[in-house]
């Protein structure tokens, strides 16, 4: 990482990291960013630091950590005598909740996939097995 680098604007740091300013708002407003410096001129100052934060949020984000689990993993990552222990449960849990949605979405798709079998691709409307069961008070299993 560049030591060099110790004042950036918000539209430096969005660009570098690859999220919108907004974003970079919410996060402070969320508490998931320190309230940066301010310059003479009011602007927002950051630091590199900000962005090895910016970076860490974004991961766990497309690793399916929600804002809250975010800020805990964020907490937990200076706490150097639970933290690691701590992160593993949340990793762990956050694992257990992709499961079960990939369970679900398994369970979708073989329904779906079901339908689309059973269907003849021509025919009444009425006989389309596809139209039927999204019309029935009934779902499928």
């Amino acid at each position: 990482m560049n030591t060099q680098v110790t004042s950036l604007t918000i539209g430096m740091v969005a660009k570098q990291v690859g999220v919108a300013i907004d974003t970079i708002r919410y996060y402070e407003r969320e508490g998931l960013l320190p309230e940066p410096a301010r310059r003479a001129s009011g602007y927002r100052s950051y630091g590199a630091a900000t962005l090895v934060q910016l970076r860490f949020i974004r991961r766990a984000k497309a690793l399916g950590f929600t804002l809250e689990e975010i800020r805990e993993l964020l907490t937990l990552s200076g706490d150097r005598k639970r933290g690691v222990k701590a992160v593993k449960a949340r990793a762990q849990a956050r694992l257990a909740v992709l499961d079960a949605r990939l369970a679900e979405l398994q369970r979708v798709r073989d329904g779906l996939a079901q339908l689309v079998s059973a269907c003849p691709g021509h025919g009444a409307p009425e006989q389309c097995p596809i139209l039927r069961a999204l019309s029935d008070d009934e779902l499928p299993p």
